[in-house]
């Protein structure tokens, strides 16, 4: 068996994990300053949070770059609307408003979180090849 844990760097991992909280109901199963692992209430890891500049890893060494280049994060989840919710409840600016996607046919909109890193999320589907 193969799980990939997807990791990104954020500038507090706490603020970070305590949004991610309240917009999805995801729990931080590490804690801590430097590094948090994100979960559903399952006890699954989603992904986790880690501190920039922090071990010297090679892709986290600088603050200053642009977070999440390259990188999208894809919520595929029967929530979909709560988590809309849950950002309107926050105020929080949608960069795409709720459409259907034209690939999948389902719903879906998107968002950046705190630190940049750009959100889609979308209605629970499984891929068909």
């Amino acid at each position: 068996m193969t799980k990939v844990d997807p990791i990104i760097a954020v500038r507090d991992v706490q603020a970070s994990a305590e949004w991610y909280a309240k917009i999805f109901g995801f729990n931080n199963a590490h804690g801590g300053d430097g590094f948090g692992v994100l979960t559903t209430k399952d006890n699954e890891i989603i992904f986790c949070l880690h501190a920039w500049e922090m071990d010297d890893h090679p892709t986290m060494k600088n603050r200053n770059i642009t977070a999440g280049n390259g990188l999208l994060l894809y919520f595929r989840t029967a929530d979909w609307e709560q988590i809309k919710q849950n950002l309107e409840k926050i105020g929080w600016t949608l960069e795409e408003e709720v459409h259907q996607n034209t690939n999948s046919l389902k719903q879906e909109f998107s968002f950046r979180d705190p630190d940049g890193y750009f959100i889609t999320v979308t209605e629970f589907h499984t891929y068909e090849g």
